[in-house]
């Protein structure tokens, strides 16, 4: 009885934690996935109580709605511009930080977090202003090699403006990524290092053969994580910096849904945008599994 008492104590210890977390996770996620999935098969304003069942129609939509193409594309790009420059900028100098001992370590680090502590708003704000065309400090900075003061509008041409957006994202991400790969670096023995030292093997050799290998597994998931971030959050920076335009060059489906579903009353088309960031981010995600697997190295 003692044994079935202690067992029934661990279950119910277990199911004290489990349950409320998976009750949360059904009302804040599941449920707003359903709703979501159940509103895109409608025409609705989202304040009217009458819907017009659609059907599909809301994704046939999508499929031909040139806005919301560009909108996928514009994820895209932001996806790979910000995997390519965060991870290649974090690697740097998470690999400068540790392994080539630059004197004031911890400064560096505490410098580089601090876009980490700025809310996504104040980031766009800040690169609002850096950006103006008046009084911004890019202008001005060019204006001091030119004749003539440099007036030009960063985020009013629609070739450019979404390669405006990089250099913010990237600059506010740095250092989160730059300090789960310092943790990981710093995991990895000393006498690994000793060893190739010995052996005559350079810097690179040695990031090549064991930092690289043995901190996989943290950069496959920063690379996730970026990419999840981006294809549901950058909405919010789209939105402080450009409003998606000019002429909706600079939309992202986040922006796109909250344009159609809050400002055009088009709530159940919004609905269907949301089921396509869903489906996009699942895909995309697997896919990054995929082409990212490799054979786990394990320190001995």
């Amino acid at each position: 009885m003692k044994l079935g008492g202690a067992k029934l104590q661990r279950k119910l210890f277990i199911a004290a934690f489990i349950i409320p977390t998976f009750l949360y996770f059904c009302l804040f996620t599941i449920y707003p996935i359903l709703q979501a999935l159940y509103n895109s098969f409608f025409d609705w304003s989202g304040m009217s109580q009458f819907k017009d069942y659609v059907g599909l129609q809301n994704f046939k939509d999508l499929l031909q709605d040139p806005i919301m193409l560009n909108a996928i594309g514009n994820d895209y790009f932001l996806v790979a511009g910000k995997v390519i420059g965060i991870m290649l900028i974090a690697t740097f100098f998470a690999i400068a930080l540790t392994r080539l001992r630059i004197r004031g370590a911890g400064f560096f680090r505490s410098i580089f977090f601090i876009p980490n502590v700025l809310s996504v708003v104040v980031v766009g704000v800040l690169w609002g202003f850096i950006y103006n065309p008046q009084i911004g400090f890019l202008n001005a900075f060019l204006s001091l090699f030119t004749k003539e003061p440099v007036t030009i509008n960063w985020l009013g041409f629609e070739s450019h403006s979404i390669w405006m957006l990089l250099p913010p994202t990237i600059w506010a991400g740095i250092g989160f990524y730059m300090i789960l790969l310092i943790a990981a670096i710093t995991n990895i023995p000393e006498s690994l290092y000793e060893a190739a030292d010995i052996e005559g093997a350079g810097q690179w050799h040695q990031f090549w053969h064991i930092s690289l290998p043995l901190v996989w597994e943290q950069m496959k998931i920063s690379i996730i994580n970026i990419m999840m971030t981006t294809l549901n959050g950058s909405f919010v920076i789209v939105t402080i910096m450009t409003a998606g335009g000019p002429d909706n060059s600079t939309q992202v489906m986040g922006s796109y849904l909250y344009q159609q579903a809050f400002k055009q009353a088009h709530f159940g088309y919004g609905a269907s945008i949301g089921i396509a960031i869903l489906t996009t981010s699942l895909v995309t995600t697997l896919l990054l599994q995929w082409l990212l697997r490799r054979e786990q190295v394990e320190v001995s």
